[in-house]
């Protein structure tokens, strides 16, 4: 139970090192993908434009008051995937037991593997980097959250191992926003009752944390106990496919467009790794006032394309009273049909 089989593998500045690597002349300078108009959102920033303070879902023209000397180039997905699917193979030569969360993010478990962790962790570290020229750090643990704290532990180029024994005192210091499943303005509502770090949320009864955190207070509980058991999911089965994310409120279209144009881009991806189209595009909004409304179309045709999930998002934001402030957005696409399967019905 407390093998250190799990890895989380985290590709360092994914989109922003791929350019990186296709143009080296621009090697050493502060690299952001998107945002380069001021109503966009940075997708990445490489670690020269980090020291400046841009940083991923920051307003394009918040990073270039910060970073007025930046190179901002636009977001190439088709170019990311095929970089992804280079990675992903040498992920596959190690364990079959292989959990994609995004294009530049995996979870492994190498239980079956007669080697050291260590060790694996480096061969993957060397292959990747030997492929693509791109690093990446590891987490090495006996469950998912573990692993995914590890792996952010010392980026980039890391690798950070969090046995058994080191639990709990090795999470006591670190800031409430570490754990999985507390967002921004749940971590700021535990300040205001002077809760910070994971020692201080120890103190905190299970009720006190479900009553706090509704059905997950379970969860984090557990989590910061150093328990999860959460399996790796290779066979999920493919009822619909999303991605959302909580921000400082805004009332902003722009910016909210911006996320969405984002979010096309990431599940035309997914969609395209699994071969899979949808018809019924939904959008979900949560107000600052942590109210949640969703607006869903379905169309009468499949789609898979960012640009086609973008449109339908875009008609389904319009619908919706933007008088309050948005804290989180998010796309999903469902009806799943096999691509393949959608093709053949088509021609026959």
């Amino acid at each position: 139970m407390n093998k250190l089989n799990i890895l989380h593998i985290d590709m360092d500045a994914f989109y922003a090192s791929v350019e990186e690597q296709d143009h080296p002349h621009l090697k050493g300078k502060p690299i952001i993908v998107g945002g380069s108009s001021n109503h966009g959102v940075v997708t990445t920033a490489n670690y020269v434009a980090r020291k400046y303070g841009v940083h991923s879902a920051m307003p394009g023209f918040m990073a270039k008051k910060l970073c007025p000397n930046g190179i901002y180039l636009p977001v190439r997905m088709h170019r990311y995937k095929e970089v992804s699917r280079q990675i992903f193979s040498i992920y596959y030569d190690f364990t079959d037991l292989v959990e994609p969360v995004s294009v530049d993010e995996a979870y492994l478990d190498i239980s079956n593997l007669d080697m050291d962790p260590v060790d694996v962790a480096k061969e993957i570290k060397r292959r990747v980097f030997n492929t693509t020229g791109l690093t990446l750090s590891v987490g090495i643990s006996y469950n998912k959250f573990l692993a995914k704290l590890a792996s952010d532990w010392n980026k980039p180029n890391g690798m950070k191992i969090i046995s058994y024994d080191m639990v709990p005192e090795i999470l006591l210091p670190l800031s409430v926003k570490k754990v999985h499943g507390i967002g921004p303005k749940s971590a700021e509502k535990l300040n205001n009752i002077g809760i910070y770090t994971i020692a201080d949320l120890l103190r905190l009864s299970e009720d006190f944390l479900v009553g706090f955190f509704g059905k997950h207070g379970n969860e984090i509980y557990s989590r910061i106990r150093g328990i999860d058991t959460r399996v790796i999911d290779t066979e999920r089965e493919r009822k619909s496919l999303g991605t959302e994310t909580t921000f400082e409120d805004t009332d902003n279209k722009d910016i909210l467009k911006s996320y969405l144009y984002e979010f096309s881009l990431e599940i035309e991806s997914a969609l395209d790794k699994d071969n899979f189209t949808g018809k019924t595009v939904s959008l979900k909004i949560k107000y600052e006032d942590f109210k949640v409304i969703t607006r869903s179309k379905t169309l009468t045709y499949f789609i898979n394309s960012a640009n086609d999930i973008y449109d339908v998002a875009i008609s389904l934001l319009e619908e919706v009273n933007l008088s309050k402030k948005v804290r989180l957005i998010g796309i999903t696409v469902s009806n799943l049909s096999p691509a393949d399967m959608e093709q053949l019905s088509f021609f026959d």
